[in-house]
């Protein structure tokens, strides 16, 4: 066995673990409903294809091989449990993306139908975020519910702190350049804090805001028609479910049972054609404006702390310092959803900040140079 095949065969094991992982905490965190059944299997079939990677690690004489799941399935664990299943959905989908395209070239992967397995596994991950037929009441309520809420929220959580970190150490290191009083960039540092989360805030409550209200108006144009149409209605509902794979006969069937319930039927059009839970209509603006002027402010703070301390030289180098080890971590989060290297994407973050904080200090120092005389 040859290196290159070594290292393929310990990241496939690895990969495999890690799916092993997730998938029985997703059916212990849904323990009761079919959900934790469909991620039981899902795990089994992880584990068989780890039996198989290590096998190939074995004849190759390879001794040290992985046997715990990585930091990343450990953190989107940890996620599920707190905040639930629909936080790390998205991610979990693209994982298995990912894991079919890998396994497309490598032949001991096509013979064992690793490819196939990983792209059903996407497929269910899909329709547990954005189907419901076939699902107990129970089941259906969690997935519409805190399933959908979570969406991308993870992604949103980490940019929104990146944000405001870069915005503000940027403005920080500006007015430093300059050469201000440290009273004079502290009032500057949190007018930008400020200024930053109230535009965040206000942006996010006229997105999700504007988004309920179309919704709203969406949900009454089905009212109406469900109530002019009722038998149209009920072959729309029908060519849906015939498109998620009912026999035609079933998919009728269920299409008129479910207008003899109006309320029902609407409920139903809604999460189907538009894609929404009519409960939560994408969720509450106020909580969407609130999260992301904290999410901003808690970026924007760390360049800041400094100069509530000390001032000058001192107060910029903590400053930077700071700003650094807050890119770094924020560039390794991310990673959580990429799934890259958390020392490159760290330092890759880093980078980014640091020459956008440069070339803020630069101009601040020019023109204070030129502004003092």
């Amino acid at each position: 066995m040859d290196d290159a095949d070594r290292r393929r065969y310990v990241d496939n094991l690895q990969a495999e673990l890690d799916g092993v992982a997730l998938y029985r905490a997703l059916a212990e965190i849904e323990d009761g409903t079919e959900l934790s059944t469909v991620y039981t299997r899902m795990a089994e079939a992880e584990e068989r294809h780890a039996s198989i990677w290590r096998a190939k690690l074995r004849e190759g004489g390879v001794t040290a091989v992985p046997t715990q799941p990585g930091w990343r399935t450990r953190v989107l664990i940890a996620l599920a449990r707190r905040f639930g299943p629909g936080l790390i959905l998205p991610t979990v989908t693209q994982r298995e993306q990912a894991d079919s395209e890998r396994y497309r070239d490598q032949s001991e992967a096509r013979s064992a139908r690793m490819a196939a397995d990983e792209r059903s596994h996407a497929r269910l991950f899909q329709a547990i975020g954005e189907r419901t037929a076939g699902l107990s009441g129970g089941a259906v309520a969690r997935l519409e519910g805190r399933h959908r809420g979570g969406g991308n929220a993870l992604r949103a959580a980490v940019l929104g702190a990146n944000d405001g970190l870069v915005s503000n150490a940027s403005l920080v290191m500006g007015v430093a350049g300059a050469e201000l009083a440290g009273q004079s960039i502290l009032i500057t540092g949190l007018a930008g804090l400020l200024a930053g989360s109230l535009s965040m805030a206000l942006g996010e409550w006229l997105s999700v805001q504007s988004a309920r209200e179309l919704f709203e108006h969406q949900i009454g144009i089905e009212r109406d028609e469900l109530l002019a149409a009722p038998e149209e209605e009920a072959e729309e509902l029908a060519l849906i479910y015939q498109a998620k794979g009912l026999p035609a006969d079933q998919a009728r069937e269920l299409g008129r049972r479910l207008v003899q319930d109006p309320q029902a039927a609407l409920d139903t059009l809604a999460r189907e054609e538009l894609g929404v839970d009519p409960a939560e209509l994408g969720g509450s603006a106020w909580v969407a404006a609130i999260t992301s002027f904290l999410l901003f402010s808690a970026g924007a703070i760390i360049p800041v702390l400094p100069y509530f301390f000390t001032q000058g030289t001192t107060a910029v180098i903590i400053s930077v310092t700071l700003s650094v080890i807050g890119l770094f971590g924020i560039g390794a989060a991310i990673t959580i959803i990429t799934g890259r290297s958390a020392l490159l994407s760290g330092l890759r973050q880093v980078l980014f900040g640091v020459t956008a904080a440069a070339i803020t200090f630069g101009i601040g120092r020019l023109f204070g140079a030129t502004l003092g005389g």
